[in-house]
């Protein structure tokens, strides 16, 4: 089969094996997503060799230990436990020490022809959504997140940097709990997809007049400036939501934090049957964020072309 891997530092489009490990599901992947840590992934972040790509829609083709989920269109989790320790005991592998994950750590990824996943790690997808929309359960899983990890109410003052795709997620996530949210980016143009939804945009120039503002601040420019600036928006006590990742060592000023008391929350994988419910519900737009689609054969391309300024998500469309 063909696959978009990175191996010997080098990006390639690569004839392997179809994946043949009898104790997970085969999947045919139909389409899936280039995702802002895939670039960073080809940086060096993770040290990630192999087949990468972790967002995906795609059809099980074989199942041996579910045979009625055959043929069905699914999403993965793609966190993949040990399935002994504690935290894979109560459901919940994300943190599990032992744990691979698809196209970053030890696990071939989604950006190929096939994958394997565990059967419990696979959702049907409800007839409802989209191909397109399907995609996009992962990092919606990842921005609503937030709500899981920070208390929202009706009256919270949320900020959100970054106008790239998972900053509008985390906006449009969080104006579901609180009627405060401000996007603040440097692209009219995105901050445009995100005011249809009744939530304000504000551009990166005239953000000094929000600072010491805002109960939370959600980190997701994936930049190191980024940090800072978070703090220089928190009132004191806020909490400072770090949603980004980048390869490479972000400069902040500690005392700020302590002299603030500022609470700094790590986030990064969510749990997909939320998302998915989103997605069914129609309560967040995904479709605004697709730039362009590529076939697999062009991954190469495709990742370049996700790199420019202004380019939002680019999809690979790998088999009908």
């Amino acid at each position: 089969m063909q696959a978009l891997r990175f191996t010997n530092k080098k990006l390639k489009l690569a004839e392997i094996l179809k994946p043949n490990d009898k104790n997970e599901a085969l999947v045919r992947v139909v389409k899936s997503g280039i995702c802002r840590t895939d670039l960073e992934i080809v940086k060096g972040y993770a040290n990630f060799a192999g087949t990468i790509g972790h967002e995906f829609v795609g059809v099980i083709e074989e199942a041996k230990d579910a045979p009625n989920l055959v043929g069905k269109r699914v999403v993965g989790e793609i966190n993949v436990g040990c399935g002994i320790c504690d935290l894979c005991q109560s459901g919940d592998a994300r943190h599990c020490p032992q744990r691979t994950v698809l196209g970053i750590v030890g696990r071939d990824g989604a950006h190929a022809e096939f994958l394997t996943l565990p059967t419990r790690n696979l959702l049907e997808v409800p007839a409802e959504i989209t191909n397109e929309q399907a995609v996009f359960t992962e990092p919606l899983a990842a921005a609503y997140a937030i709500t899981e990890q920070v208390s929202i109410k009706p009256d919270t003052k949320a900020a959100v940097i970054g106008d790239g795709k998972l900053g509008i997620l985390c906006a449009q996530s969080l104006a579901l709990k609180s009627r405060n949210v401000v996007l603040i980016g440097k692209h009219k143009e995105k901050l445009s997809i995100i005011e249809k939804r009744n939530i304000e945009g504000v551009l990166l120039k005239h953000a000094p007049k929000l600072n010491r503002q805002f109960d939370i601040a959600v980190e997701a420019s994936g930049s190191e400036s980024g940090f800072n600036f978070a703090l220089d928006l928190l009132k004191p006590r806020g909490k400072l939501i770090l949603k980004s990742t980048f390869h490479g060592e972000a400069k902040w000023q500690a005392w700020r934090v302590v002299v603030d008391e500022i609470t700094i929350v790590g986030s990064r994988c969510g749990r997909f049957v939320p998302a998915l419910e989103l997605l069914k519900n129609k309560a967040v737009d995904v479709e605004s964020l697709i730039s362009t689609e590529f076939p697999l054969r062009d991954g190469v391309k495709a990742m370049e072309q996700a790199t420019k300024k202004g380019v939002m998500k680019v999809l690979l469309s790998i088999t009908d």
